[in-house]
């Protein structure tokens, strides 16, 4: 199945391959990709969505690695990570942790997508020294992550399918959204697949969902600096905005993002790409 045409700027994004490593935080091997070269700049950990992965990052992460080090975790359950028997979001947060000091980056600014912003705010309460800020992409920080009961409905595991012809198509954001661009949704979705013995599975594990504690219980501790990029079709409206920085000691900062759905990385890239180096260079 041939990839849809794309512009020059998301193949010469796609051809900058990441470096693929692994760290083992409580026995479980955690799968991470890097970009770019440490340097003086603060380091950068991109933070996956609820059954997403780090692939979801390729073809953003190389536009911010042009003079950092950029690394995208595959959160444990997720990617090329190993699967666990529960899972809860303190423990996510210990895993990404483990990732950034395994590459001498903390603290380190915590980039997070819908539920990896839930897991950079773990993150930061858990081990503070490993945060430097967090940048937080359509986050519902008072409500249950967007991701969660559709995922948590798909036990038993999620079909099989015979080639990755066949399994392509049937990628599916979740929540859906009109607008992604076909060719950003191509590369996220072979990154999606695994073989099996019978063909081609998706790579996350469907009880991935379990203990997950409260984020808006958490930020009245979190002492990092905390900006909400607030997608214009997402998740997060102005009540929840205001609820968040009520909640946060020191207030938010608020991007906002217009035409952007809650998967902005999708059907805005180009747009987040640019938020994200605003906020980085400030």
């Amino acid at each position: 199945m041939s990839a849809p045409a794309a512009p020059a700027w998301f193949t010469d994004a796609i051809a900058s391959k990441p470096a693929h490593h692994d760290v083992v935080v409580e026995g479980v091997r955690i799968h991470y990709r890097a970009w770019g070269e440490a340097s003086d700049l603060p380091g950068v950990v991109l933070l996956h969505g609820g059954a997403a992965h780090s692939g979801w990052w390729d073809h953003v992460a190389p536009q911010l690695a042009d003079n950092r080090r950029v690394i995208a975790v595959d959160l444990s359950g997720h990617g090329d990570s190993e699967w666990k028997p529960e899972y809860d979001r303190s423990q996510w947060a210990r895993e990404v942790v483990a990732a950034v000091r395994a590459e001498g980056l903390d603290p380190a600014i915590f980039i997070g997508h819908s539920m990896g912003g839930w897991v950079s705010v773990f993150a930061g309460v858990v081990d503070p020294p490993a945060v430097r800020q967090i940048v937080a992409i359509d986050s519902p920080f008072t409500e249950v992550p967007p991701e969660e009961e559709p995922i948590a409905a798909r036990r038993p595991p999620t079909k099989v399918y015979p080639s990755l012809e066949v399994a392509i198509p049937k990628f599916r954001t979740v929540p859906p959204q009109d607008g992604n661009l076909d060719y950003v949704e191509h590369h996220i979705a072979i990154e999606s697949l695994r073989q099996v013995d019978d063909g081609w599975t998706w790579k996350f594990d469907p009880g991935i969902f379990g203990q997950r504690g409260w984020v808006r219980d958490l930020l009245p501790r979190l002492e990092a600096p905390l900006t909400l990029v607030r997608c214009e079709r997402g998740m997060v409206e102005d009540g929840m905005v205001e609820r968040i920085g009520e909640l946060h000691p020191g207030g938010i900062r608020v991007a906002f993002l217009p035409e952007a759905g809650h998967h902005a990385m999708c059907d805005q890239p180009v747009s987040l790409v640019a938020t994200l180096k605003d906020l980085l260079s400030g």
